[in-house]
């Protein structure tokens, strides 16, 4: 299969997938803003995050990559339904003079713990120090693996109740599937945690 094959294949079965838009800064000084659907959390201890931007159809680093090598920082902006449209524009090939928070309308707050702005309008944001940058692909689509340590947590208020639990119901994310198409996180259902399993020695 080519590349572009079995991506088409991955993105399809591998569903749905939650997105970083990512915010950085490059040697300029310019804002750079773009969304990333293979992404996750990767652990607590260390509170880790990851995201992997390939490369471009030269088989070069995207903006991202190179913003993030050369300044070990970036934000994680979560995307909810309400800026799905302008998170999409943000996914457009523009150059790297090109400040993408501006391309796209978006306003620009300023992080506590980082150099990089965030989305403004982001009901949460994930304020992040480089850990650890691995290639694990070269060429057109080669991967990267960029893992991220969360150094700062943006949470909206009105995603707290008057005893500061997270609500929920209130956090409207959107997820990728394959091609075009995008999820949302308003649907719900809730399992019960299954019976911890008896141990045959105590029943014996």
């Amino acid at each position: 299969m080519s590349v572009r094959d079995l991506y088409g294949w991955m993105v399809h079965l591998i569903t749905p997938r939650p997105i970083a838009w990512v915010s950085s800064v490059s040697d300029l000084g310019v804002a750079n803003l773009a969304p990333y659907s293979f992404f996750n959390g990767v652990g607590a201890n260390p509170p880790l995050v990851m995201f992997c931007p390939a490369n471009n159809r030269a088989g070069e680093a995207k903006d991202t990559l190179r913003n993030v090598q050369n300044h070990g920082e970036f934000v994680v902006n979560l995307v909810t339904e309400d800026l799905g449209r302008q998170m999409n524009q943000t996914a457009a090939e523009y150059p790297p003079e090109t400040d993408e928070f501006l391309a796209a309308g978006v306003s620009k707050a300023r992080s506590a713990r980082v150099t990089v702005p965030r989305v403004e309008t982001c009901k949460a944001a994930l304020e992040c120090q480089v850990h650890q940058i691995l290639e694990l692909g070269q060429g057109p689509g080669g991967a990267n693996l960029v893992i991220g340590r969360i150094v700062w947590i943006h949470v909206a208020d009105d995603l707290l109740d008057g005893d500061d639990n997270f609500q929920a119901e209130e956090f409207g994310t959107i997820g990728r599937l394959g091609g075009n198409v995008y999820a949302s996180t308003r649907e719900r259902f809730t399992m019960e945690r299954p019976p911890r399993p008896s141990d045959p020695s105590e029943t014996a």
